[in-house]
């Protein structure tokens, strides 16, 4: 009985055994079934080592050195508008004239008050050489001279009311303001902006407070003149950091003699920091940003790649592999190019470069675009018949 169960569990076992060995034939040849990928179209460029000039950049808003919207202290019937909406005046230069006939004729009776209270004070500075009154009167009479005085001075403060002036010199905006006009007192009748110079203000990131001085230069543009510059000076530096962005609070004075800047316009800034340097620059679109880290993928023959890859070229002494520079798109006919992705340390950007700090080496050919296709050992052909941007300085390109 004993070797009958042995001999039915021995054939049991030889049957599993048969039926598993079928099936991992069949998924082999399966496996072996499936087409291999072909070469993935990528466009390559070349590390180059360029002059790099360090920068902050910012965004910033144009505001006047002085700029208000005029109005009046007190209502009345506008009676002589003296400008005309966009001129450029001077400071003092009279505006706006508002009906004055009553406040004037009050002044007139205040005027002449006073002159009373003068001629009273006189005569009886007279009637006191001789005794005629006391020196108790000759006060009350000064001091009733100085009342009227006042009186004087504040109808003629009401009466000034009446006229706007031009605060400072500058240029005024567009009004609708007509003679026969009713303003109320505090109404905006128009605004007036000094244009030259001009401030930009912009906030800066609190860890870079130490590469900022008064003084120091700075370069802006703006979209309305398109590859125009504007430079200027900072003139001052917030003795306070925003405690809930951490930026600093930054104001430049710029030029502005064609009076092209306006206030209220948005302007990026940008300020040299240091002297040129050289830097490793790629297009920034060779570099993929990931979670554990920014790479880029390397062109390199299948040969390099596999010496590279070799987890014992090393240890066993082996000859190091050809740099990168030799596998490019110029590689010996009949060698395949392969993707080899490389984790790098990227830098400070500037128009559609970026600067590596750390992965690369002059000459090495990266992938530029195309790379969302790629892992590390995907064969590789070579089109560079469209390349992407990889200007310093772009400009917009309109038609």
């Amino acid at each position: 009985m004993t070797r009958r169960m042995i001999i039915m569990i021995g054939c049991v076992l030889l049957l599993v055994a048969a039926l598993a060995l079928g099936k991992f034939l069949q998924i082999r040849a399966l496996i072996a079934a499936v087409p291999k990928p072909g070469p993935q179209t990528v466009s390559t460029v070349e590390v180059q080592k360029l002059q790099w000039q360090s920068q902050f950049s910012a965004v910033g808003t144009l505001n006047p050195v002085r700029g208000a919207d005029l109005s009046t202290e007190v209502a009345g019937l506008v009676r002589q508008v003296h400008f005309k909406s966009g001129q450029d005046v001077k400071a003092g230069a009279l505006l706006v004239e508002l009906n004055a006939d009553s406040d004037i004729a009050l002044l007139h009776a205040a005027e002449a008050a006073a002159a009373q209270a003068t001629t009273v004070l006189k005569r009886d500075q007279a009637q006191l050489a001789v005794q005629a009154v006391s020196q108790a009167q000759i006060d009350a009479d000064t001091n009733d001279l100085k009342a009227k005085r006042a009186q004087v001075e504040q109808q003629a403060a009401v009466v000034a009311k009446k006229s706007i002036r031009a605060p400072f010199a500058g240029r005024l905006g567009i009004t609708t303001l007509n003679p026969g006009q009713y303003v109320n007192a505090g109404d905006k009748l128009v605004t007036l902006q000094t244009l030259d110079p001009i401030y930009v203000d912009f906030t800066l990131p609190q860890q870079q407070l130490a590469g900022l001085a008064v003084g120091q230069m700075v370069n802006l543009g703006v979209d309305a003149f398109t590859g125009q510059a504007f430079s200027g000076k900072i003139n001052a530096i917030s003795p306070k950091v925003d405690a809930t962005t951490r930026n600093v609070q930054v104001q430049a004075t710029v030029s502005n003699p064609k009076q092209q800047l306006l206030p209220g316009m948005f302007a990026t800034v940008k300020i040299d920091i240091g002297g040129a340097r050289e830097q490793l620059t790629l297009p920034s679109t060779a570099v993929t940003y990931n979670p554990y880290g920014s790479s880029v993928f390397v062109v390199k023959t299948a040969d390099a790649f596999k010496a590279a890859t070799a987890p014992a070229a090393s240890a066993s002494g082996a000859a190091p592999a050809a740099p990168a520079a030799a596998a490019n798109a110029n590689a010996p006919s009949g060698q395949q190019l392969v993707a080899q992705q490389v984790f790098v340390e990227t830098g400070p950007t500037r128009g559609d470069q970026i600067a590596i700090v750390k992965g690369l080496e002059a000459g090495q050919v990266v992938v530029s675009s195309g790379q969302n296709k790629l892992k590390n050992g995907t064969p590789v052909t070579v089109d560079n018949s469209v390349q992407p941007t990889n200007s310093p300085n772009p400009t917009p390109q309109e038609k």
